[in-house]
């Protein structure tokens, strides 16, 4: 089980500009409020508290409860936008140079720009470039001192390596997979394990792109309308049907609710509970269950994306109830 980790809690230069002093992903948390009856908001933390992400206690003790959950690595989200322009770089860059925590990792390059549609504008805020062969190179070279640490998650020997965003890349894809597969062989790995992240209920074959497989974030809110959408019938497509030819893996959660970042035109998932996040995972792991271990991977998203409601991290209301839907559900 790998989850997806959210660097965003703690402040940036950048940020500051865009959005004020000392912004961070809880500057949206902790001012959400309830828009309906029975709406749950705000998301308050409870265990591990309004952590930031630059102490080192508090990247231990989010290790600490995974792993006490069988959760068995994390999955940084890491910004390369060309030219090696990076953000939000100094929690994982912190937990490479220290060796801590010792706990497995691997790397989403979440590829998009920024804008802040996510904040209910859309200007260009940091732009996605791709800058050609030379660039490819340096953010391999990068890339290289994550995939050669020994805490980092390999698949048959090969390190795994998620691309976030699929629009963006397609045309140039199968170049870029064939580039980074020669570097990483030249540098002394069997290759690399390459997934790419299928959004709403695409369907696209991911290996002539160059991909080795997919990683199903199925949340098909774009089928439905409105902005309020029953779990209980939305959990009903979070886990795939075997796709004849197909390499994919499941990616599953335990609720949306975007509306601390976008208010009113949010969208929220109701009637979701740790019970059906349970039943949840064991449909997963039925999906898992005919392959070797190495190729057995649970996505969970997330681990700690507040501002869209989707974090096993625990809160008040909730304690670690999802985390043990999670483990009972894998256990059954």
């Amino acid at each position: 089980m790998i989850a997806f980790y959210l660097p965003q809690f703690h402040p940036i230069p950048e940020n500051d500009a865009w959005w004020g002093k000392g912004f961070t992903e809880w500057t949206n948390t902790a001012k959400a409020v309830p828009l309906f009856p029975g709406h749950y908001q705000p998301h308050i933390p409870a265990d591990l508290g309004f952590y930031d992400l630059r102490v080192p206690e508090a990247r231990a003790a989010q290790a600490e409860l995974a792993r006490q959950y069988g959760i068995e690595g994390f999955c940084y989200y890491h910004y390369w936008f060309g030219g090696g322009r990076r953000l939000l770089q100094r929690p994982f860059d912190e937990v490479l140079a220290s060796g801590q925590p010792d706990f497995p990792f691997c790397l989403c390059w979440a590829n998009q720009s920024w804008t802040g549609v996510w904040y209910g504008t859309d200007r260009m805020l940091m732009e996605q470039t791709y800058s050609g062969e030379d660039d490819a190179r340096a953010h391999f070279t990068w890339l290289l001192r994550a995939f050669q640490d020994k805490r980092y998650i390999r698949v048959d020997g090969r390190p795994l390596l998620i691309i976030f965003d699929r629009v963006s890349l397609l045309t140039g894809a199968p170049g870029l997979c064939a580039l980074w597969r020669q570097w990483a062989r030249q540098a002394g790995l069997p290759g690399l394990y390459v997934l790419i992240v299928r959004h709403q209920m695409d369907d696209f074959d991911p290996h002539p792109a160059g991909f080795d497989g997919a990683v199903d974030m199925r949340v098909p809110i774009s089928h439905y309308a409105g902005r309020r959408f029953d779990h209980r019938e939305v959990a009903k497509f979070e886990v795939a049907e075997l796709q004849p030819g197909v390499v994919h893996f499941p990616c599953i959660g335990p609720t949306w609710d975007n509306t601390p970042r976008l208010g009113n035109r949010g969208q929220v998932y109701v009637n979701s509970s740790p019970e059906l996040f349970r039943e949840t995972a064991r449909r997963a792991l039925k999906i898992l269950a005919d392959r070797s271990p190495q190729y057995q991977l649970l996505f969970l998203k997330a681990w700690n994306e507040w501002a869209e409601g989707n974090h096993l991290e625990p809160d008040l209301r909730y304690g670690h109830a999802w985390l043990k839907a999670l483990q009972q559900g894998v256990a059954d």
